[in-house]
C-alpha cells in the first residue's frame, strides 16, 4: 500500500506542531493537515480571499510581508468571533464559523489555522504543579522535566518584564503577605512573574530615538497578545512565539515536513492487521476551499485538533466506543476582578498616575496556589478589556444588584450605560485579574455528538460542563484572594465580574491519558493512532495555563511514536 508520509498529524497549534518538528528532526516524512488558513505563506499571499497553493515544505515560503499584511492590531478584523481572522472557522470569511452546541450557553476561544489558537494565546507558559501529577498522572513529574526544559529552550519561555500594571500587582500581593516564588516548580503559594514565551523588549526600547519599525528584535510592549503579534524582522523571530513562528518554522528546516492548510480531516481510516488488532492508516478529508473530499495514507496518525475536535473526530468516525472519549472536561472555571486606582494612590506607589493596562505583554504576573488554581494580571485593549470585564457576568445588570451591595466601592454584574462610560474613562487606572481553577475531571462533563445536527464535516460537537460543589468553593477562595489584593494594593472600587461556567478557554482532558490512551498516549482501542493536545491531558494540571505541559507532552509522545514505529 503506496502511503503519503510515514505520520499524518490532524491540527498545526500547540500540540501538533511540536510532534511534527521533532519527528521531522528524527528524519520521519511528517504531512501536518490543518483546517483553517496559513498567514504568512507565499503560496497563499490572500490567504482569506483566495485558494491559493496545496501544500508547502519550505521555509522560503515564508513571508514576513504577508504576515503583516494578515495582523492588523485591529480588535474586529482579528477577533471577531464571527467574520474575524481569528475565529474558529474557515478561511474564507465570507462564510460562517464552525458550529458548535452549548446547551448552558456560552463560548468556546479558539482559533482554526496554522498555529491554531496558540496564535491569539496570552503566551503564558508556566509548568504543572508536581502536586498535581505525581501519584496522579500515570507518569511521574520528573519524566516530565527534560521535556519540559527542551520546550521552554526552544520557545523560549523567559519571565515577564515589568511595567506599571505588573508593578502595582507585585506591590499589592505583597502588603498582602504573599512570598514572591523563585522557581519553576511551583509547591507553595506565591506570586511571581509570568513564565511567557515571547522575546523580550530591545534594552534601547525607552530611547527617544529607538526606531519600532527598524529595531524589531522582540516585543514591543504595546499588548496586542491577543490580537496576534506581528512584532519581528522575520517570521521566525516574531516576538510571541506561537506555533506559527517558532515549530513551524522549525518543522520545515528539517526538510521532512509538508503542511497543507485549508484541509479538514473527516474521518480516521483503520484496517485490521494479522492480529485482527484495529489500526490506523489514514484519514479523509474535506478541502474547506473546493468541498472536494479525499483520502490520505500513512503508517501512523496523530490526533492534534484539540479537546473538542479530537473526540469528535473519533465519534465521527465511529471509532471503538471508550465511556471516557470525550468525557472528563476541566475548563479552569474562569472569574474575574478588576480594581479601579485614583491618580494619586498610583503616583505613590508607581510614581505614574496610570497602571496603563495597554502597556507591555498581556499577561504579565501571576499568583500561584496549588490545590485552588492561579490569579493572572492582564492587560488588554479597550474593546477586548470592556467585554470581558463588564459584559459576560452571570449576575444579571449591575445596576439591578448594586442596591444589594454592602458596599458602594464593590459591584458585580454586566456593567453598561452611564457606569460603563464612567468605568471605561478609568480604563487606564485599572488593574484586573483572571481567576483560574483548579477544577477536578468529572465524567458528566465533556463532548458529545448532536444526534441530529450536522455540518458539512459531520454531527456538530455539543459542549456540556457543570462545575461540582467542590470547584465552587475554590473559585470563592481564589476571588476573595484576588480581591483582597487589589484592596491592599489601594484600589477605591472592586468590581467582580462572575463568569459563567461556559467561556471555554482552558479545554482539557477530553480524552485523558490512562483512560483513553496508554502512557505514550497511543490510544488503547485502536493501534499507531496517537493523540497530542490538551485532550490527552490527564486533569487540569492545578489550574496552570495548559500549553507548555501539551508542548511538553508531546515532545516526549513523538520520542516514544518515533522509537516504537520508526527505531
Amino acid at each position: 500500500m503506496p502511503f503519503d508520509a510515514d505520520v499524518i498529524i490532524i491540527g498545526a497549534g500547540g500540540g501538533g506542531a511540536v510532534v511534527a518538528k521533532e519527528l521531522g528532526s528524527k528524519g520521519i516524512k511528517v504531512l501536518l493537515l490543518e483546517a483553517g488558513p496559513w498567514y504568512g505563506n507565499k503560496k497563499w499571499p490572500n490567504p482569506n480571499t483566495d485558494a491559493g497553493g496545496e501544500s508547502s515544505s519550505n521555509y522560503n515560503d515564508l513571508s514576513k510581508e504577508i504576515y503583516d499584511k494578515c495582523f492588523t492590531d485591529l480588535e474586529n478584523d482579528m477577533n471577531d468571533s464571527i467574520t474575524g481572522k481569528l475565529r474558529w472557522g474557515p478561511a474564507d470569511r465570507s462564510k460562517t464559523p464552525w458550529a458548535r452546541s452549548i446547551p448552558q450557553r456560552g463560548y468556546a476561544w479558539q482559533n482554526s489555522g496554522v498555529g491554531g489558537t496558540t496564535v491569539h494565546y496570552f503566551a503564558n507558559s508556566p509548568r504543572a504543579y508536581p502536586a498535581s501529577i505525581d501519584d496522579i498522572w500515570p507518569i511521574s513529574y520528573k519524566e516530565m522535566l527534560p521535556y519540559y526544559e527542551k520546550v521552554e529552550a526552544t520557545l523560549p519561555v523567559l519571565p515577564a518584564p515589568v511595567t506599571p500594571k505588573e508593578e502595582l500587582f507585585y506591590y499589592g500581593a505583597q502588603k498582602a503577605g504573599w512570598q514572591l516564588l523563585k522557581s519553576n516548580n511551583i509547591t507553595s503559594p506565591g506570586y511571581r512573574p509570568q513564565p511567557l514565551s515571547i522575546l523580550h523588549p530591545d534594552p534601547n526600547i525607552n530611547d527617544p530615538n529607538f526606531d519600532f519599525d527598524k529595531s524589531h528584535l522582540g516585543c514591543t510592549l504595546k499588548c496586542h497578545c491577543a490580537n496576534g503579534c506581528n512584532t519581528g524582522p522575520t517570521v521566525d523571530k516574531i516576538a510571541k512565539r506561537s506555533t506559527l513562528v517558532s515549530y513551524i518554522p522549525l518543522a520545515l528546516k528539517t526538510g521532512n515536513v509538508e503542511i497543507r492548510p485549508n484541509t479538514f480531516v473527516t474521518k480516521i481510516l483503520t484496517e485490521r492487521d494479522k492480529k485482527q488488532e484495529l489500526r490506523a492508516v489514514g484519514v479523509l478529508f474535506r478541502d474547506t476551499w473546493t468541498g472536494e473530499i479525499g483520502e490520505l495514507r500513512a503508517k501512523v496518525v496523530v490526533m492534534s485538533a484539540g479537546a473538542i475536535e479530537t473526540p469528535r473526530l473519533w465519534m465521527n468516525s465511529e471509532l471503538p466506543y471508550n465511556p471516557w472519549v470525550g468525557r472528563g472536561l476541566s475548563n479552569h472555571w474562569f472569574d474575574c476582578v478588576s480594581g479601579i486606582f485614583d491618580e494619586k494612590t498610583l503616583m505613590n506607589i508607581l510614581g505614574t498616575p496610570g497602571s496603563l493596562p495597554f502597556v507591555g505583554q498581556t499577561s504579565g504576573a501571576r499568583f500561584d496556589y496549588p490545590g485552588l488554581g492561579i490569579l493572572i494580571t492582564f492587560g488588554l485593549t479597550p474593546g477586548l478589556h470592556g467585554s470581558l470585564v463588564y459584559g459576560t457576568s452571570e449576575d444579571g445588570y449591575s445596576f439591578l444588584n448594586n442596591n444589594l451591595s454592602k458596599s458602594p466601592q464593590y459591584t458585580h454584574g454586566n456593567v453598561v450605560g452611564p457606569e460603563l462610560k464612567e468605568l471605561m474613562s478609568e480604563y487606564s487606572r485599572t488593574l484586573s485579574m483572571l481567576v483560574i481553577i483548579d477544577d477536578d475531571c468529572h465524567q458528566r462533563n465533556g463532548v458529545t455528538l448532536d444526534p441530529v445536527l450536522k455540518d458539512e464535516h459531520g454531527f456538530i460537537p455539543v459542549i456540556r460542563y457543570e462545575p461540582s460543589k467542590k470547584d465552587a468553593e475554590k473559585r470563592e477562595k481564589l476571588t476573595a484572594i484576588g480581591i483582597d489584593i487589589l484592596r491592599k494594593a489601594g484600589a477605591k472600587k472592586v468590581i467582580r465580574n462572575n463568569m459563567p461556567p461556559g467561556i471555554f478557554i482552558h479545554l482539557e482532558c477530553t480524552m485523558r491519558m490512562g483512560y483513553v490512551t496508554d502512557t505514550n498516549c497511543e490510544t488503547h482501542q485502536v493501534k499507531r493512532l496517537y493523540i497530542a493536545d490538551n485532550s490527552v491531558l490527564y486533569n487540569g494540571i492545578g489550574g496552570p495555563n495548559p500549553t507548555l505541559t501539551t508542548q511538553a507532552l508531546a515532545t516526549r509522545t513523538a520520542d516514544k511514536l518515533a522509537k516504537k514505529y520508526f527505531d
